[in-house]
């Protein structure tokens, strides 16, 4: 149903006796439609947008810009000293504003690896570089000692050879397509881009089908240059740029892994990590599209 066909009608009936009748007629616009909010009266809804454009008037591009750039200057993630550094910078912002603010903290399992190899042994020998590179353009690039691996948090540890199978996204339907063609995961590693789900959902749906490693790697045709210029001319990812990010088995649960459903404090139980049902069951390892590119040229079929 469409509440705009019955004026557009009238209008075209009044141009038809214009023309018919010889003279002119001007057609007035409909009435404006006072906004209102869902949930509010007129009055309040007038009351509180009116809030809401005077808040807005406080907003500064230039504070916001300032604020972001120093946000991130150098590499923040949890347990780093800038993340701590920000925190402490974030609340005495707000403190000045008249917020009560205060830091609290938490021990979570923040695993991050030791070493990271990766290499096609047949039927040409490629190592991955698992590196992102430097960029005059881009001061923080070059923060190496500061900056995480490239890598997913929750995998497991673990070294494991064997053939490689693309398997598109991923996905349940995914495996289905191959089984269809006949191939079977079994005992291989696949090969998976991001996008079409959550990262985390690839190594598990990988494992339930019985590969034993999983490597997702970031397909120019999602967010590279094939939707745009690639930074740092534009925005879109550069070919040896990584997506990192958590793997953990959320369906199970949010939070810390080794302390679910309560507060990761000093004094909280733990699970041995063994226990910890949100560590993937495979190995995962994210690559860059660039490092992507040798292995899908090997493939087959």
């Amino acid at each position: 149903m469409s509440t705009r066909a019955p004026f557009f009608a009238a209008v075209a009936a009044v141009a038809a006796a214009t023309v018919a009748g010889g003279f002119s007629a001007a057609i007035a616009s409909p009435p404006a439609v006072e906004e209102r909010l869902l949930g509010f009266s007129a009055e309040a809804s007038r009351a509180e947008l009116r809030r809401e454009q005077e808040f807005d008037g406080l907003i500064s591009k230039t504070e916001l810009r300032a604020w972001l750039e120093h946000l991130a200057a150098r590499p923040h993630h949890v347990g780093s000293a800038w993340g701590r550094a920000n925190a402490e910078w974030m609340r005495d912002l707000f403190a000045s504003w008249g917020y009560e603010a205060r830091i609290e903290s938490f021990d979570v399992l923040f695993p991050t690896p030791k070493l990271r190899s990766l290499e096609m042994v047949a039927p040409t020998r490629f190592r991955a570089r698992l590196d992102e590179g430097s960029l005059a353009e881009d001061a923080t690039s070059g923060q190496k000692r500061e900056q995480l691996p490239t890598y997913n948090v929750y995998s497991i540890d673990g070294d494991v050879e064997g053939e490689l199978v693309y398997v598109n996204y991923g996905l349940p339907q995914d495996y289905e397509e191959l089984a269809q063609r006949g191939i079977d995961v079994r005992g291989r590693i696949v090969l998976a881009r991001y996008g079409g789900s959550w990262r985390g959902i690839k190594p598990k749906v990988a494992a339930e089908h019985g590969a034993i490693g999983c490597l997702i790697f970031s397909d120019p045709a999602e967010d590279g240059y094939t939707q745009g210029d690639a930074w740092p001319k534009g925005g879109w990812r550069a070919g040896d740029s990584v997506q990192r990010g958590s793997v953990a088995d959320m369906p199970f649960h949010s939070g810390d892994a080794l302390t679910p459903g309560v507060g990761a404090t000093k004094e909280a139980v733990r699970l041995p990590l063994a226990e910890a049902d949100i560590l993937t069951k495979i190995p995962v390892l994210p690559i860059s599209a660039a490092d992507a590119q040798p292995l899908l040229a090997a493939l087959a079929g």
